[in-house]
């Protein structure tokens, strides 16, 4: 068995910016408050009738372009979101649709924002193995949609987004290894209770979360799942050149690089300009860093995520 590479990254932010001074006028809240808690300065809002699926095909077109990849290649897709277009088909089978690809599997991932992390997963164990020759693989939401915007506690802290990066066969890493983990006893903590039932919403269908339960359990798993990734491959986390986590909230991302002992200036952090964006946060702030130049061949990354189930997981790779 081989390794996989990824071999080219995309990401695309909704036109509609609401800052923290917007939400100022809507509800009890300031800037200061929200930058001083999670260091959000804006988050990106899909347009009326804009889907998950479009801001997904916007990322993923732009992946396939760096990486040199036409739709004949691709021959699986897999698609990280927590806010599908509809309940069937799936996201990734209406974006197969969209790109013109005919060939291969497409299917979901529902890990909320550890999404992207199962996604990636997933596709580097079904290329590594010769099963599949080129994956798309995607996070995208429109987890604004699952805002009660008059909660302050909820609706500063998410956006819209998604990134996507393109996966293909490598004798060398690559992808070294994945961790992935979930803890259902968890579930009462971050959720969104509602769902659909004989054509009526059945239960609450916001976003609800215990913001403090949340974050204790972030920075322990975080700092668990990537010292298991370190360890698995031999390395520690001296050796990696930069951390790419889940943009959530400042304050987790720093604890856990402080934990692992990765000094800030080695994090990529895009939470300020889109706040949480869910299983888009990953890709996105890959996708960035690629684009300015800070990553750069030969480097080691570790990738991590935490999200609603619980779920959590890290993704070590070679760039």
């Amino acid at each position: 068995m081989g390794y996989s590479k990824i071999i080219g990254t995309g990401s695309y932010l909704p036109e509609k910016i609401v800052t923290n001074r917007d939400l100022e006028s809507r509800i009890e809240t300031s800037d200061e408050w929200i930058v001083s808690r999670t260091g959000i300065e804006a988050r990106h809002v899909a347009a009326d009738g804009e889907l998950t699926s479009d801001l997904a095909l916007a990322a993923a077109q732009r992946a396939m372009q760096a990486a040199g990849v036409g739709p004949a290649e691709i021959d699986l897709i897999i698609v990280a979101t927590t806010t599908p277009d509809m309940v069937f088909p799936s996201t990734a089978c209406l974006l197969q649709a969209k790109l013109g690809v005919k060939q291969g599997a497409a299917f979901d991932v529902q890990a909320v924002c550890t999404g992207f992390i199962y996604a990636l997963s997933i596709a580097d164990k079904m290329v590594a193995s010769g099963s599949y020759r080129c994956a798309l693989v995607v996070g995208a939401e429109v987890f604004s949609r699952l805002l009660d915007w008059n909660d302050r506690r909820t609706c500063v802290l998410f956006g819209d987004g998604a990134g996507a990066v393109i996966v293909k066969p490598s004798e060398e890493p690559g992808i070294y290894s994945s961790h992935l983990h979930a803890d259902g006893s968890y579930s009462h903590i971050l959720r969104v209770g509602g769902g659909i039932a004989e054509g009526r919403i059945r239960g609450n269908p916001y976003l609800e979360m215990d913001g403090q339960a949340v974050f204790k359990l972030a920075v322990r798993v975080l700092d668990e799942c990537s010292r298991e990734a370190l360890e698995h491959n031999g390395f520690t986390g001296a050796d990696v050149d930069w951390l790419v986590p889940h943009q959530a909230n400042l304050r987790i991302i720093n604890a856990t690089a402080d934990k692992m002992g990765i000094p800030r200036e080695r994090v990529v952090t895009t939470v300020a300009r889109h706040g949480n964006t869910s299983a888009a946060s990953v890709p996105l702030a890959l996708d960035g860093a690629v684009r300015d130049g800070r990553i750069q061949p030969g480097q080691l990354l570790m990738m991590e995520g935490v999200g609603g189930g619980m779920t959590w997981g890290s993704v070590l790779l070679r760039w």
